[in-house]
């Protein structure tokens, strides 16, 4: 029997199934689409979504087919004038390993998630359409097309990642309230320059007094293509002529010839957020839940931790559980909502050609994201993000806090040796020692202190750490 149906494919749905087919939850993933996506799209994978991938494990494939933020070479009135970053690189700290923006085309991301969810024996369906579905007290039934072929599924839970015109959406009537702005278009596509030099990214725009008029270049890893994105007209076809005006009359680089379009789109700001994340055992997640303005780069990411805020609690319920689902539309929907607040800020900035609407501050970064209560005060208490830390466990080798909470499961810190290891059937234990102190317990030793200071913990302390790397509670 399917347990968990997920409806749509894409990074969301895909790191949802990981999470589930890790746990030994019979899971299948579904998309009415023929082929897998072939495009760039969210290709800006934030800090927090890079500790994602690193639980997961597909961040050494991540980094190993991205790039850092380019560089971005300034021209105004077809002359080169300065260049700048959208983020300054940041150095790693002991708490924050990954503290930059990564970038990797979404299809690439996808196909590294699909490899992953692979090694569980789990595939993704293609052309296959969820077309009705049925709620009870006990599960959901689905019914799917293939073709001309009807299949009738019944699971205990089913998640719609279908995207922002999401049929599981539409099927339970939930509401996406917000806006689209039919006054404002954009054009992103995929596209060749090779006159212009991949290693940067470019921005032409017509003039010192109109510096948002003109169109951007970003380099994309793993070949010769650059994202293009630039404002449309409403009567103007998304083509590669198109692109190929715009480059003519603003860009003033001899021989750039603009060929090998890829995937392209025309946008419009679409910002909205689903009244209701669940319908009994029916949930939302990803775009389906809630749409973004590219601007800032937060729409996937936000839909991978809806997906790793939710797989852990799934399989909760299907063990037991199901309180923890409770839970799970309270924490996102807020998230949602504050980062679709930030989006649309910097929306509102591109339109009045504010220059720091291509700025990427801390902000966007998702690493302040916390599901902590709103009269909670003090450091790290529950609902903050777990911090990283260097350490030495009992073998003397060089492990990290992370490497500790890499898994399913999830993880109590005792900090210093006198204070009883609590039993914890749902959790693996250890011990975190200052140096120089022995014990038989399963231990790690906190060499620099560094995990003391993080988690602002004195001997004695006890952290429970959730599977998805957030602390559920400390004593």
């Amino acid at each position: 029997m399917t347990q968990v149906l997920v409806v749509g494919a894409g990074p969301t749905g895909l790191t949802l199934a990981i999470e589930l087919a890790r746990r030994d939850i019979a899971v299948r993933i579904i998309d009415k689409t023929d082929e897998h996506f072939a495009g760039s799209r969210g290709d800006s994978i934030q800090p927090r979504t890079l500790e994602v991938f690193d639980d997961l494990g597909v961040l050494d494939a991540v980094l190993a087919a991205g790039i850092p933020t380019p560089i971005m070479r300034v021209h105004l009135g077809g002359q080169f004038v300065t260049e700048r970053r959208m983020a300054d690189p940041v150095e790693p700290t002991p708490d924050t390993p990954y503290p930059n923006l990564w970038v990797l085309g979404q299809s690439d991301t996808e196909a590294i998630l699909r490899t992953r969810l692979a090694e569980f024996g789990v595939h993704v369906e293609l052309g296959t359409a969820l077309t009705d579905l049925g709620k009870n007290a006990d599960g959901v039934t689905a019914t799917l097309t293939h073709g001309a072929t009807t299949e009738t599924v019944t699971a205990d839970y089913l998640v719609g990642a279908d995207g922002g015109r999401s049929t599981v959406r539409k099927l339970l009537g939930i509401p996406f309230d917000g806006v689209t702005d039919e006054s404002i278009r954009m054009l992103l596509g995929d596209v060749r320059a090779d006159a212009l030099d991949h290693e940067y990214g470019y921005w032409f725009a017509a003039s010192e007094d109109r510096p948002m008029e003109g169109f951007a270049l970003s380099p994309l890893p793993g070949g010769r293509h650059f994202q293009f994105a630039a404002g449309l007209d409403a009567d103007t076809d998304p083509s590669l002529e198109t692109l190929q005006a715009m480059a003519d009359r603003y860009a003033g680089v001899p021989g750039l010839t603009l060929t090998d379009l890829s995937w392209v789109t025309g946008w419009r700001p679409n910002i909205r957020l689903a009244q209701r994340f669940r319908e009994g055992r029916a949930f939302l997640a990803g775009d389906a839940a809630h749409v973004h303005p590219p601007t800032g780069g937060q729409g996937m990411n936000t839909g991978v931790q809806d997906a790793y805020n939710l797989g852990w609690k799934l399989a909760a319920a299907l063990h037991g559980d199901e309180s923890v689902l409770d839970t799970y539309e309270s924490e996102r929907r807020t998230v949602a909502a504050r980062v679709l607040g930030l989006s649309t800020e910097l929306l509102d900035k591109l339109v009045d050609g504010d220059e720091t609407a291509m700025e990427r501050g801390p902000q966007t970064r998702q690493l302040d994201i916390s599901y902590r209560a709103p009269d909670d005060h003090g450091p790290l208490v529950a609902g903050d993000r777990a911090p990283d830390a260097p350490l030495r466990d009992a073998d003397g080798r060089t492990v990290r806090l992370f490497d500790l909470f890499r898994g399913p499961h999830a993880t109590t810190l005792v900090f210093g040796a006198t204070t009883a290891l609590p039993a914890a059937s749902d959790a693996r234990v250890y011990r975190v020692l200052r140096p120089g102190l022995g014990t038989a317990d399963p231990h790690v030793i906190d060499v620099d202190g560094h995990a003391h200071s993080a988690y602002a913990a004195e001997d004695g302390t006890v952290v429970r750490v959730r599977p998805d790397g957030y602390i559920g509670g400390r004593d």
